[in-house]
């Protein structure tokens, strides 16, 4: 859309998208003449095709001679391809058409003189302004065109990497010398929308220490979509593989290099494709980087074509995985023996950690008791209360707790608490661990 300059000017713009043609379609209705005398399955049944009437089978074989170019025959289906409505020739895009997100739009531009004058000193200058920004295009500032001669032009193009959906206006202006000798300004403008050619929804679900990424990919242009690369680049504390529902095993990039990777097609109008990566925290250290509240996973890269040829391109923003609610103290269970017997003392390997930047501690470990459940099965063998020295900033300390079980079968090792005997604060009690008692 243009809006035309006020005043009278020799020069007008003229603004034209430079697209890839495109295969034009026209189903035709297309007859196979057999079909008008037998069925569809008649070729089927060797002996039955070789048993035609004689009038059909020249009929038949005159519909497949690509020399009878008569006005009758030119509803006959030659090659079974004639079906698709191909024509074989390539069509000039008859508007503008739709921009998306991501496309580099390219635009072919003409000045034209429409006076009977030369115009000269030409200055020119086209920009892109969105709303947030403003970016410029072509500047002749320091090497004016010389002159335009009467009823010619000047042609140039212009690119730009669409990076923001919604307006956005295409600003040519010139400056020049009229023929006689009045310099004038012409602004001319042209808007259009760009759209966002797919949408991408993720889910995140994380099984014990590993975190698993689906990511939903869905085309909402009017053209297939072929996926050259969906890759995610995972935060720096996260290393991300690509799972395939073929694959048994993640794949393992480093050992098996492809030399070509076909494209994933998304069909238009609504197609879908899913991806799915396991995301594993790249060293131990790397929980001490989490920040408190949140958990940037990493974003998405994406490349595509459309039929012929045309290279998108988009990344989105970084998707989030669970919120993160940072604990100062964690405890956890290291070791617990393989056999238990019954009303003997056995020893459960724990591991106490600082995720806090200052030293914790003292500390009191014990088994709180359960009133819902009533008496305890497994219970501490000896002292009641273990005491733990200080643990420093993002240090940890292993002990030993002794243990006995009082009964046989499934038990559960409930209610290990810890608490800081300085600051006088308890902490969540470890979750409950179910051991098999047997006896001796």
């Amino acid at each position: 859309m243009s809006t035309a300059p006020q005043g009278t000017h020799s020069l007008a713009f003229r603004v034209m998208r430079l697209c890839k043609p495109s295969f034009p379609v026209d189903p035709p209705f297309r007859i196979d003449l057999a079909d008008l005398f037998v069925g569809e399955d008649i070729f089927d049944d060797p002996l039955a095709a070789a048993n035609l009437p004689p009038l059909l089978s020249t009929q038949l074989s005159k519909s497949m001679d690509s020399s009878d170019l008569t006005y009758g025959s030119r509803f006959i289906l030659q090659h079974p391809s004639d079906a698709m409505g191909f024509s074989g020739l390539l069509l000039l895009p008859q508007s503008f058409g739709t921009i998306y997100l991501g496309e580099t739009f390219c635009s072919y531009i003409s000045i034209n003189n429409n006076s009977n004058f030369e115009v000269r000193d030409i200055i020119i200058r086209a920009e892109i302004q969105t709303e947030r920004q403003r970016i410029l295009l072509l500047d002749t500032t320091k090497s004016p065109v010389e002159s335009i001669r009467a009823s010619g032009r000047y042609d140039f193009i212009v690119e730009h990497d669409v990076k923001e959906l919604g307006a956005h206006t295409l600003v040519c202006t010139a400056l020049y010398n009229d023929s006689d000798g009045e310099r004038k300004y012409l602004p001319q403008f042209f808007k259009f929308v760009a759209a966002n050619p797919l949408s991408v929804r993720t889910k995140v679900r994380t099984v014990k220490e590993i975190t698993y990424l689906e990511a939903c990919i869905e085309n909402h242009t009017k053209t297939n979509l072929y996926m050259d690369q969906v890759e995610f680049e995972p935060a720096p504390h996260w290393s991300a593989t690509g799972l395939k529902a073929h694959e048994l095993h993640p794949a393992d990039n480093s050992s098996t290099v492809e030399v070509f990777k076909p494209p994933i097609l998304i069909r238009s109008g609504g197609g879908i494709h899913n991806h799915l990566y396991q995301l594993k925290l790249a060293s131990p250290e790397s929980a001490q980087m989490k920040v408190e509240g949140t958990n940037i996973l990493g974003k998405l890269q994406m490349t595509w074509r459309t039929n012929l040829g045309e290279l998108g391109r988009l990344q989105t923003q970084q998707i989030l995985g669970t919120p993160i609610s940072r604990k100062e103290i964690e405890l956890q269970i290291l070791e617990i023996p393989s056999q238990i017997n019954l009303d003997k003392s056995f020893s459960v390997h724990l591991n106490l950690t600082n995720h806090a930047d200052r030293e914790l501690g003292p500390f009191e470990v014990w088994l709180s008791q359960d009133s819902v459940h009533g008496k305890k099965n497994v219970m501490i063998n000896g002292l009641q209360t273990m005491v733990l020295p200080q643990v420093g900033a993002f240090g940890s300390s292993d002990f030993h707790l002794n243990l006995i079980a009082t009964k046989l079968g499934v038990q559960k090792i409930s209610g290990i608490t810890v608490s800081d005997t300085r600051e006088k604060k308890t902490f969540d009690p470890l979750p409950d661990v179910e051991i098999f008692v047997e006896s001796d």
